[in-house]
């Protein structure tokens, strides 16, 4: 009898909050989202974890064609966020996102940023390849899905290797933001949403009408996904007024 006790007793504690049986540990989950979302997506992962207490939302940053590769080797991710819908379609045509999770989610707008040390005047992105600019900072054509859109842009003028002979090419649009900031390069081409997050930069121009595919963010589950069920219910989220209002604040667009 005090052996039978004694395990009733011992199983009761595991239960007790002195023993931690009690508590729950939170899902985290793990989402890849391209680099000019940083600002908003700080903000509404925050957000998301007062309102679902047993989550926790993890947003590692980088180049869309970077986490794209990333993904493709294996690393953690539940849901991915891309700059550009070529990254995104890439990852679906290999089968790595759950089928019936990939949406649109926002719309962005490219422009022209201008250093603050620059003297010389510049009004469009024909300017960009004038002698009144020594560099262009630029995303990486390869794997920025900024720097792709720029040099649809540039290609469209019909300037875009004379912008190429000025250009130094970065990693994602925030290195473009610090090279224009900084004086590094004289000018620079990002999104709208980059630009109103740097206060201190000049907005010369906005990209043409037609002379770039539009900016969609598409949005999708990973395949591999630890936690399928809790990223679909995030993505739903990121839809609804409360995080769309996060989203507009910092310029993006609904589709």
């Amino acid at each position: 009898m005090r052996r039978v006790l004694t395990v009733v007793l011992f199983l009761a504690g595991l239960a007790s909050p002195f023993f931690g049986g009690g508590s729950k540990e939170k899902t985290e989950l793990i989402v890849a989202a391209a680099a000019s979302l940083t600002d908003a997506m700080n903000e509404l992962a925050a957000l998301y974890g007062e309102t679902r207490e047993s989550v926790s939302v993890k947003v590692t940053y980088g180049s869309s064609g970077a986490l794209q590769a990333q993904i493709e080797q294996g690393a953690p991710a539940d849901l991915f966020m891309s700059a550009s819908p070529k990254q995104m379609n890439a990852l679906e045509s290999q089968g790595l996102l759950l089928e019936g999770t990939r949406k649109d989610l926002l719309v962005n707008e490219v422009v022209l940023v201008v250093s603050p040390y620059l003297k010389e005047g510049i009004a469009s992105f024909n300017d960009a390849a004038g002698p009144g600019v020594g560099r262009i900072a630029l995303g990486d054509f390869r794997s920025v899905p900024a720097g792709q859109y720029a040099e649809q842009v540039f290609t469209s003028l019909g300037i875009v290797e004379g912008v190429r002979a000025k250009a130094v090419f970065a990693k994602d649009v925030r290195q473009v933001l610090a090279w224009v900031a900084s004086g590094e390069a004289d000018c620079g081409v990002v999104y709208a949403t980059d630009a109103a997050a740097s206060p201190g930069l000049k907005v010369a121009a906005r990209a043409p009408e037609g002379s770039h595919v539009p900016v969609v963010y598409p949005a999708a589950v990973v395949a591999s996904s630890s936690n399928p069920g809790e990223a679909k219910a995030f993505l739903a989220w990121l839809s609804l007024p409360e995080a769309r209002s996060v989203f507009e604040k910092h310029g993006f667009l609904a589709p």
